[in-house]
């Protein structure tokens, strides 16, 4: 008996072994993420204490009451899930702490995918460790790849865990506030697995129409936080067509180029497109000045445009379904997503 337990029990290290040699990559960084994930975890505090802290600003206190009001508003109105979420609070020290990579084909829209156990294929990889995030762009780009790196403000564990507030979140204006909550509350709603354009869409429409009505419910319909969110939003609207233009049009040149197209043809052409795309942002009639200079001192590469498309692809398909199907009513509407989508 005891021989067969030792051979049961070897057996199950050899086989544990081979997984950790076959899988080492996606394990060593799961390990790395989930220190990462911890850390900012395990240094949260509560928000009742941080309330109760006279050395922490007003200010601050002001942001934690209204983020406790955001929540709750997305839950009892829109019908968002009830969340253990952003009820404690983590201090960045002004510094970042999360960033994301993407990276795209040269000559091609088509985003290179990772794919992570339980929730499957992201166009993003998340780093905690920025000298890990520097050495996966330097193979990246060694490959060939377009690459872009993004500092990350929030994230949802899905329900996995309970999101912290983030100090950095408390520099946003009311309205971008209650957008960014009710965007990541959204995720904690409704996942589904290997559709990320689809994930990031619904959560970028609901945070944007949630925060609208936020803004309605505590101050009214012509109140000024909410005349000052709508007039950003209109901006941010135009240019969002416009880059989804400027996307279309990029498509369009890779799919003309053939076998017969040298890469140093492919590479003007692309170079020539991307710069009229950026000369042509001046053309877009903004009421402010946030979106005026987008491009300053920054060139995007294809990677900056399939990342748009992932959160802004399928705004205009959200809003024809929640408004002609469900009346501009949340709760039917994600009642008929929770339905629909029962099975992820």
């Amino acid at each position: 008996m005891r021989k067969l337990i030792k051979r049961i029990l070897l057996i199950f290290l050899l086989l544990l072994l081979f997984l950790c040699i076959w899988q080492f990559e996606i394990i060593s960084y799961g390990l790395m993420q989930a220190k990462g994930q911890f850390t900012i975890l395990l240094k949260a505090r509560p928000i009742r204490e941080v309330l109760e802290d006279k050395s922490i600003p007003d200010s601050v206190k002001s942001k934690l009451h209204l983020i406790q009001e955001i929540k709750q508003f997305a839950i009892d109105s829109l019908g968002l899930s009830p969340s253990g979420s952003y009820e404690k609070f983590y201090d960045q020290q002004d510094k970042p702490i999360l960033w994301t990579i993407t990276a795209c084909e040269p000559y091609s829209l088509t985003a290179k995918e990772w794919f992570f156990p339980f929730v499957g294929t992201f166009s993003y990889k998340g780093f905690f460790d920025k000298g890990k995030l520097k050495k996966e762009e330097e193979r990246l780009k060694k490959q060939g790849w377009d690459t872009e790196i993004d500092e990350v403000s929030a994230w949802s564990t899905l329900g996995y865990f309970d999101d912290p507030i983030l100090s950095s979140m408390l520099m946003r204006s009311e309205g971008s506030l209650a957008n960014l909550i009710i965007h990541e509350l959204t995720h904690g709603t409704l996942f589904i697995n290997d559709n990320l354009t689809y994930n990031e869409n619904l959560a970028n429409f609901v945070g944007n129409q949630g925060a609208i009505l936020f803004l309605q419910f505590k101050y009214g319909e012509n109140s000024l936080p909410l005349e000052k969110y709508l007039a950003q939003q209109q901006d941010r609207e135009k240019l969002n067509a416009f880059l989804l233009s400027a996307t279309q049009k990029l498509d369009s040149l890779y799919r003309s180029f053939d076998k017969k197209t040298s890469l140093e043809q492919k590479q003007t052409q692309k170079e020539k497109m991307i710069q009229h795309i950026i000369s042509s942002v001046d053309t877009i009639a903004f009421r402010g000045e946030t979106y005026k200079d987008y491009f300053k001192d920054y060139t995007p590469n294809n990677a900056f445009f399939v990342g748009f498309l992932t959160y802004n692809e399928k705004q205009n398909t959200f809003e024809q379904e929640f408004k002609n199907q469900f009346n501009g009513d949340f709760k039917k509407y994600f009642a008929y997503l929770r339905e629909k989508y029962a099975q992820n």
